[in-house]
């Protein structure tokens, strides 16, 4: 066995299985694309789901990867295992219905053993199957492998939901005794006790078998195209090519942990310093993920960044390093990485940034956590487990500092509360967990069908077509030898139109891309029959499409755009382009000002009136990528790609577009909206009649002004009032008409609050002027004078009006004012200060008057109020007065 550093140990696997007809596939971003059952990227397989599920057939069966991956559901065994990673490369090696177990094993066995890839001792391989699979046995034997060292084990099964499943084979790497203090051997392996003795570094799957709910495994049908699917560890080859104790000391880590010791006062010891393990592990994993566009935040994948961050300073200043550190270590996390992943080195100002920022927030947050633990100790005297996770959870307090401040008070926390809070968040990510990562069903006789079918929908909107195959009779599915009718992909729905001749007439009402690329078309019959063989006239809805093809070439005018005026680092995260509007999923590390929209919108509109001629054309994946032409990280490409060119804007793309961008005539900004972790949707709209699309797509908001207007006018005409001028919206063609509805609506809901304001006082001058018309009787009560005023009003504060003005006029006398209405009282009470010095208490006295009427309310000796619901006992009320003068 050779040592190999982890460039060497990649670049030996992606070679080997190019020289074996495999097409080398670029790792996908972290974020999934147009998949909202993942959180990450979190294995070899997860990009390749379409290809295993049989949604698309690869232009190559083979295909092999080193694929970025996150798993964050095991955080706290991170910096305490020797393997245990947030951030790890997967190299895999897949078959898509091309070879199977066979081959696959020869080309294990050949990597593995001979000296001119890996060099393993053959001694040292121990290799596991399922109990069932007596052909992986045989064939291991076969290749060469000694029969007392494969095991067999029952946990050998992939299984994860429906779908795609299969028995598969582990290989484990015997690092000696010297790893086994208990000297428990094969044991090890065979009851799969967690060690450093026996390390697996690859496991292959046999995906054959279709799982379906409610049969039991011997009950699976088989798949109709069988896949191979594998995945190895770079991190645990480097640890074993390397000989280092764990992963940690490999080319891999000890930089960055040489960079701690630097920054540091402490030294790095591989058994007992977990601390420099999660700084390394942690800020590898912000690294690549800030590079593929995530971002810090409170919810969903920004959230988890946040809490490895975090993470990350605490054990900095563990280790004795002091002030904001990470971003330093940026450097040295690109300086390995760069010669595998060259984009690094592009985003490194960027992802420094945003690490710097968030490190002196989290600063300022732990200030926050020890308020939040003072406060909880002086409103509750006590700190229980549920605080502690919580302070945990929320603020990054790790509990040692929560227990820390508690004993300090001489309190205990209930740590079995906190573990039993920590295990449900667990539990609740590993259910998550089990839900994203299951495949759809293969279908067999779309994945059968391999017959050839023409898209001519680029240059034609019609043709004549024969039918090649019918799929269904309800709904009625249909492939033809060529159509116009582009499918639905890439974000881009799908064409409708008809489909007849002279016995069927038929519309279509959606098109999907089978496996193999042919064009399957769902029709709503309105007349006749339609038969294989038959030949039909196949028409495109051309306004639909025109449309269509406005809305997507504005999505690419708009992602120059926002790269142009938020930054390079915006990539796209989803899209969804139709005849009505456009919708843009995008990343961006802080919030996006209305002016920078409508500079945005500014620049679009400028390429549209400069009638820029829109070029397609094809060239080389390596010529593309070499001209810096906007690609999807996610999107899976041929090695001959379609160029979208509008000189402003150049992308990769399959869809429908304009000819010139003059044809998009209009652009317009329609919404923003924040859907979490650092991801933001824009929704536009193009073409005519801009004004009339932006008010429909924003109704609510212009119901609001509307009603907002129509209240003011009642208002104004029934009171007679002067000197209210209504609102206008300026309208525009332009996301400002947004900004000016906005503005208006607040402008409608102050003059509103005017309004009101004006009537109150309109109504408290009349009052005031009625009280005054009338006799008002006072009455001598235990030597005290009272005035007792009943005047019906719905507002406790016009009633405060009433007997200020009351006490004004009778100043040595105690004011009692109540309101009586259908199902409430209310009471307001005044006294003089002679009066309260004599003993009278207006706080007590509405209280037992309000129990007359199943109330409640209090106040000062000098001013008090109250309320009620029943009506029954008003009479009582001048005798409970009385009785309370006494």
């Amino acid at each position: 066995m050779k040592y190999m550093t982890s460039n060497q140990i990649r670049n030996t696997w992606l070679q080997f299985f190019k020289s074996k007809g495999h097409h080398v596939e670029e790792s996908a971003s972290l974020i999934p694309v147009n998949d909202p059952t993942l959180l990450w990227i979190n294995a070899g397989v997860a990009a390749l789901k379409k290809y295993f599920d049989g949604t698309i057939t690869p232009q190559n069966p083979r295909i092999c990867n080193v694929q970025k991956a996150i798993r964050t559901n095991d955080i706290e065994n991170v910096g305490f295992t020797a393997r245990h990673h947030t951030f790890f490369e997967m190299m895999g090696n897949f078959s898509i219905g091309d070879y199977f177990r066979n081959e696959v094993i020869e080309y294990a066995y050949e990597l593995l053993f001979s000296e001119e890839y890996f060099g393993f001792d053959q001694e040292k391989i121990y290799i596991t199957y399922h109990p069932s699979d007596k052909a992986t046995y045989q064939k291991w034997i076969e290749v060469g492998i000694e029969p007392s060292h494969l095991i067999a084990n029952e946990n050998n099964f992939w299984e994860i939901g429906e779908g795609p499943c299969g028995p598969d084979t582990e290989m484990f790497y015997d690092r000696g005794e010297i790893y086994d203090p208990q000297h428990l051997g094969l044991k090890l392996i065979q009851e799969d006790i967690e060690n450093d003795r026996y390390i697996e570094i690859w496991n292959i799957v046999f995906s054959q078998f279709n799982a379906k709910k409610g049969l039991t495994r011997d009950q699976y049908e088989e798949l109709p195209h069988k896949n191979i699917d594998t995945g190895a560890g770079l991190e645990r080859f480097a640890c074993i090519l390397q000989q280092t104790k764990t992963n940690y000391e490999t080319d891999l880590f000890l930089p960055i942990i040489n960079k701690c010791e630097q920054l540091g006062k402490e030294k790095y010891d591989s058994i007992c310093h977990s601390s420099f393990k999660i700084i390394a592990d942690h800020l590898r994993t912000c690294t690549f993920a800030l590079a593929d566009g995530a971002s810090f935040s409170n919810e969903g994948r920004g959230y988890v960044l946040r809490r490895l961050l975090r993470r990350a300073v605490r054990h900095g200043n563990k280790i004795g390093i002091e002030g904001p550190f990470l971003a330093q270590l940026v450097d040295t996390v690109i300086e390995i990485m760069q010669d595998f992943y060259p984009y690094l080195l592009q985003k490194k100002d960027y992802i420094k940034d945003l690490i710097t920022k968030e490190e002196i927030k989290f600063n300022q947050t732990l200030k926050d956590g020890e308020k939040k633990l003072e406060e909880l100790y002086v409103k509750k005297k006590a700190i229980s487990g549920e605080d502690a996770f919580i302070l945990y959870d929320t603020y990054g307090f790790p509990f040692e500092l929560t227990q820390e401040y508690a004993s300090e008070k001489g309190l205990q926390i209930d740590y079995e509360e906190f573990k039993k809070a920590m295990e449900k968040q667990k539990e609740m990510a590993r259910d998550h967990r089990n839900v994203q990562s299951s495949m759809n069903v293969q279908n067999a006789s779309y994945l059968s069908f391999k017959e050839n079918s023409e898209f001519i929908g680029y240059r034609y909107f019609n043709t004549r077509a024969k039918v090649i195959a019918i799929f269904n009779e309800n709904p009625l599915q249909v492939v033809f030898d060529k159509t116009p009718f582009y499918a639905e992909m890439g974000g881009e729905i799908a064409d409708s139109g008809k489909v007849e001749n002279d016995t069927f007439l038929g519309k279509v009402v959606q098109v999907l891309k089978m496996p193999n690329g042919q064009h399957l078309h769902q029709i709503e019959g309105l007349k006749g029959e339609l038969n294989k063989d038959d030949i039909v006239f196949l028409s495109v809805d051309e306004k639909k499409r025109m449309a269509i093809e406005k809305n997507h070439s504005a999505t690419h005018l708009m992602h120059q755009a926002l790269k142009d005026v938020l930054g390079s680092h915006v990539n796209q995260q989803g899209s969804f382009v139709s005849d009505e509007n456009l919708r843009f999923d995008f990343n961006h590390f802080k919030n996006i000002t209305a002016d920078e929209l409508l500079q945005i919108e500014t620049i679009v509109n400028q390429k549209i009136q400069d009638q820029i001629p829109v070029q397609v054309y094809h060239l080389s994946l390596t010529q593309a990528k070499k001209e810096g032409i906007t690609a999807l990280f996610n999107e899976k490409y041929g090695e001959e790609v379609r160029v979208v060119d509008m000189h402003y804007s150049k992308e990769l793309c399959g869809g429908c577009h304009v000819k010139n961008t003059g044809d998009i005539q209009h652009f317009s900004i329609v919404s923003l909206e924040s859907k979490g972790s650092g991801i933001y949707r824009i929704e536009a709209v193009t073409g005519k009649q801009i004004i009339e699309k932006i008010k429909k797509m924003q109704a609510p908001l212009v119901q609001e002004y509307e009603m907002g207007v129509e209240k003011i006018s009642t208002l104004i005409q029934e009171n007679d009032l002067k000197n209210f001028n209504l609102s206008k919206v300026e309208e525009v063609p332009s996301y400002q008409l947004i900004l000016n509805y906005k503005k208006a609506v607040l402008e409608n809901k102050e003059i509103l609050k005017n309004i009101d304001k004006k009537l109150k006082d309109l109504q408290h001058q009349q009052i005031v002027k009625s009280l005054f018309q009338e006799e008002n009787e006072v009455i001598l009560v235990k030597n005290k004078k009272l005035l007792l005023k009943t005047i019906n009003l719905d507002d406790m504060q016009l009633l405060k009006v009433v007997a200020d003005t009351l006490f004004e006029r009778y100043p040595e006398t105690l004011i009692f004012v109540m309101s009586c209405l259908e199902d409430k009282t209310f009471f307001v009470a005044k006294a003089p200060q002679k009066y309260v010095q004599d003993g009278v208490h207006c706080g007590k006295l509405v209280q037992a008057v309000a129990t007359l009427c199943d109330g409640k309310g209090g106040g000062r000796p000098d001013m008090a109020q109250a309320g009620g619901k029943k009506l029954e006992n008003i009479p009582l009320v001048l005798e409970k007065i009385e009785e309370c003068l006494q």
